[in-house]
């Protein structure tokens, strides 16, 4: 899965927020990934900025 886009946004978002998001629990770090930037949603779909697509299987 490609988050080479991401992985821009977050270090530019690492820059204004702390640890890049607004919940510790987004940043990934408990298992060592990237979170992706979700662009657009619809239903229980998402894409991120990356253009991959995710189904939300939580509705959260």
């Amino acid at each position: 899965m490609n988050l080479a886009r991401s992985q821009a946004l977050l270090a530019r978002a690492a820059r204004l927020i702390p640890g890049g998001v607004n919940s510790p629990v987004r940043a990934f770090r408990s298992v060592e990934g990237t979170p992706p930037f979700i662009v657009r949603g619809l239903g229980a779909r998402l894409w991120d900025a990356d253009g991959n697509s995710y189904i939300d299987y939580i509705g959260s």
